[in-house]
């Protein structure tokens, strides 16, 4: 079977990142007797220099057609990341209705959290997040531009459709993992939208007898994955939440650079996305030290996907093994000293 890929290498370390670890991919592909076609869209920052878009305006047509699409990072700092991000991600997100944002921290044996007490495997709980609606939706204006009475309105949008979708996706994954599912909202504030998605977490839990539910406020929920991470399984938030809250379990797993991405829509109609959380990292452009590890995770993600699940999971492991091993290369931001070419060459040779 052939699987097409989209590859959007993106800004920054993104490129770098991509041209390393998509030889991985391809042996992976082999090992498990399927095959990979990268297409490169050459969109982001440096199309937006130029042409002043990030993408064409028939972009996501490009490429609605593959079965998945492979991002690199978003990001440069001569231009506002609200136009890189309002450019490019967004409207892919939107387009294809790509409602799922999962993204699991996990704490590899090998890695050392900057928290205190915590040991390979403690640290083990996916996201999922609200990925198309919420405060990230595009509803609001400014008005009097320049002038003192300048105002600016921006509206989060919550609908029940969009709201029970997530949530049960949530309740089915932690059907699949240890059965607890934590709902993050800030409902005490936001009477509106926020009380809406309690109401509607409360009504689908009722069809998952066997999952515990936990309620928190977002302030709280922050704190607690500070201080009590190890306790956490699936967390379901809203679109802002869920994206602080997965920063917070990137740092607190290792690295950013160990956090994986999905954005996920659960049909077959339309392709996924699938990228690291990092971003473009633009301190560390060319010196061949970016961790390449959220990509090739994110790589695992997107074949598991495909139906990949094998190759997939040997990617993973692959991935594993070499962060439990002392001698293995690793890059700056792991405490070591190795490039990424150094660390993609011996998960190859893993593989």
């Amino acid at each position: 079977m052939t699987h097409d890929v989209a590859v959007i290498p993106g800004d920054g370390i993104g490129p770098e990142v991509i041209d390393a670890v998509r030889p991985l991919l391809e042996d992976a592909a082999r090992e498990y007797d399927f095959e990979l076609t990268f297409t490169d869209f050459d969109w982001g920052t440096e199309h937006y220099l130029e042409h002043g878009e990030m993408m064409p305006d028939d972009g996501t047509d490009e490429i609605a057609d593959h079965d998945a699409i492979l991002l690199g990072a978003v990001g440069h700092p001569d231009v506002p990341d609200h136009v890189t991000l309002r450019g490019l991600m967004l409207p892919i997100r939107k387009t294809f209705d790509q409602y799922i944002c999962k993204r699991p921290s996990v704490l590899f044996d090998g890695v050392e959290s900057p928290l205190r007490g915590y040991d390979s495997g403690d640290i083990d709980l996916v996201v999922y997040r609200e990925n198309t609606e919420g405060e990230y939706a595009d509803v609001g204006g400014r008005e009097h531009r320049g002038f003192d009475n300048e105002v600016a309105i921006q509206s989060a949008v919550f609908t029940r459709t969009g709201v029970e979708r997530i949530v049960r996706a949530a309740f089915e994954e932690a059907e699949e993992r240890d059965g607890k599912l934590t709902n993050v909202t800030k409902s005490n504030a936001q009477a509106y939208g926020m009380v809406l998605w309690d109401d509607v977490f409360d009504e689908v839990s009722e069809e998952y007898p066997d999952v515990e539910t936990e309620r928190l406020l977002v302030d709280a929920a922050s704190m607690d994955f500070i201080r009590r991470p190890d306790e956490f399984d699936v967390v379901v938030a809203s679109n802002l939440f869920g994206d602080i809250l997965t920063d917070i379990g990137a740092i607190i797993s290792g690295s950013m650079g160990l956090a994986p991405s999905a954005n996920i829509n659960p049909s077959d109609d339309v392709p996924s996305m699938f990228e690291p959380v990092h971003g473009s990292a633009p301190d560390i452009v060319g010196q061949g030290v970016a961790n390449p590890l959220a990509t090739v995770l994110s790589g695992s993600m997107l074949l598991d996907d495909l139906g990949e699940s094998a190759a997939a999971d040997a990617l993973w492991r692959a991935v594993a093994e070499q962060l439990a091993d002392d001698s293995a290369p690793r890059t700056p931001d792991l405490g070591g000293d190795a490039g990424t070419l150094d660390v993609v060459a011996d998960l190859r040779d893993r593989l």
